[in-house]
């Protein structure tokens, strides 16, 4: 979640940054262009000033302020680079600076004199900014008895304005990019406020639904929402884990009551059978379901107490501990002319011995029941990225696609095996022995026998998942 609520964050800054900071840089661009402007039209007023007295009359006076004024403008270009001349209506030049240069016929030049001699101002230029190249034009008339006689224009390049222009661009980026540091910073604080509850609730979660009943979510830190949300979590699983416990104790104590009671009747029926003809079909099929009844009722009780039963975690050799199950089922599949081989190298992982050992009775016990005789059982350990495999692989009839779905839920039984002894629980209990240590059981058709057989996958992690 942090992945994506941090970028949107991100995202959302950047863009009230930009808001502020374009119209900002903006601004300042033309604050800077407006401020050379200015200063602009002040250099033209005062040479306007200074020209208004100069007079075309060749007298000693006349040509002394036309000296002054050529003086003038020479030291302001030699000082700033900015061309500056004094044109009469005419476009003859009063003075000028430099000496080559003279009022252009056409252009922004032209366009400024032209404003000029309507006695108005010359209208403010374009905005400039730092990737264009041009220059600055100001005009001001020159104004003798009410009459415009003569237009001081200005001709100024635009390097230094650009140059100021990305200097304060520089400072507004700099300015922004401190913000936006800034921004991100606070914004991992945040989402690290926010979601840390979150986390702590999804690991909680896991725990619970990997049979960790007991985890709570510690009710700290966080929006009062999220800390609400923790509390009503803890009260959830409080119920949760009593209604469990209920059900584990209901079953159990069903189990372990209906166990003397129904030995009580078997024991009834085998008097009963010493008082009829040997061989009775009647009595021998009520004995067996009788016997069949009381392996349910086992099976009920170690289910119970395989779900109530926290695991015995500790690091095990697997290779060792399937080996010796392979070795104490040898006999059962020689009785029933079924191979049963195992390949199990030295391997360790974590798991409860006692009922890893219970859920791959459980699994070798299916596959040699269900093989028929002269097929093969293989038992193969191997370690597999984080985890240890056991694959239980045998020859039988094997499930169908539907039928895979299914295997493993309480009582049930394919169809085409209800004639073979068994409560439809020994898998059921396999996975809650495994699921309480973090491991896992699953089935798929055997790979190598494309029309039928089983392979069973039981897996037990390689570190402890308890860290």
């Amino acid at each position: 979640m942090r992945t994506r609520l941090l970028p949107l964050l991100i995202v959302l800054m950047a863009a009230v940054l930009l808001a502020l900071g374009v119209p900002l840089a903006v601004s300042t661009a033309s604050a800077e262009q407006q401020k050379a402007v200015v200063d602009r039209i002040d250099d033209t007023a005062f040479f306007a000033a200074v020209a208004q007295f100069v007079t075309p009359s060749p007298t000693a006076a006349t040509d002394q302020r036309q000296e002054t004024l050529s003086t003038e403008l020479d030291s302001y270009y030699e000082v700033y680079g900015i061309r500056v001349g004094v044109f009469y209506r005419n476009d003859a030049p009063m003075a000028h600076a430099p000496g080559d240069w003279f009022l252009p016929k056409e252009g922004e030049v032209r366009e400024a004199f032209a404003e000029a001699l309507l006695s108005r101002r010359s209208d403010d230029p374009e905005q400039v900014w730092p990737w264009q190249a041009g220059r600055l034009i100001v005009a001001s008339p020159v104004i003798r008895d009410g009459d415009v006689i003569a237009v001081v224009v200005t001709d100024s390049p635009t390097d230094q304005l650009r140059s100021r222009i990305l200097r304060s661009w520089a400072v507004i980026g700099a300015g922004l990019l401190t913000a936006m540091l800034l921004a991100v910073g606070a914004a991992l604080r945040l989402t690290g406020w926010v979601l840390r509850p979150v986390r702590v609730l999804d690991a909680t979660t896991h725990d619970i639904a990997t049979g960790r009943l007991k985890s709570r979510v510690a009710v700290a830190g966080g929006p009062p929402e999220l800390r609400r949300l923790a509390r009503s979590f803890n009260e959830m699983a409080d119920n949760v884990e009593d209604v469990l416990e209920q059900q584990r104790a209901f079953v159990a104590d069903a189990s372990h009551q209906l166990r003397n009671p129904l030995a009580a009747l078997l024991l009834r029926i085998e008097l009963l059978a010493l008082e009829l003809p040997e061989g009775n079909e009647e009595i021998a099929s009520v004995q067996a379901e009788g016997k069949r009844l009381a392996q349910v009722l086992d099976d009920l009780l170690d289910l119970a107490l395989a779900e109530h039963v926290e695991a015995d975690l500790r690091l095990t050799d697997i290779g060792a501990l399937t080996a010796e199950r392979v070795a104490a089922w040898s006999p059962t599949a020689q009785a029933k002319d079924v191979r049963l081989t195992g390949d199990c190298p030295a391997t360790t992982g974590w798991a409860d011995p006692i009922a890893l050992s219970s859920a791959l009775d459980a699994v070798i016990d299916n596959a040699v029941k269900f093989t028929p005789e002269g097929e093969t059982v293989t038992v193969t350990v191997a370690a597999d990225g984080d985890s240890v495999r056991v694959v239980v692989a045998d020859r039988g009839p094997g499930l169908s696609e539907e039928e895979l779905t299914r295997v493993g839920d309480r009582f049930w039984r394919s169809g085409r095996h209800q004639n073979i002894k068994g409560s439809g629980l020994g898998l059921s209990i396999s996975r809650a022995l495994l699921e309480a240590g973090g491991g896992t059981i699953e089935y798929a058709p055997h790979v190598r026998q494309a029309s039928h057989g089983l392979q069973v996958t039981v897996r037990v992690p390689r570190g402890d998942p308890r860290v």
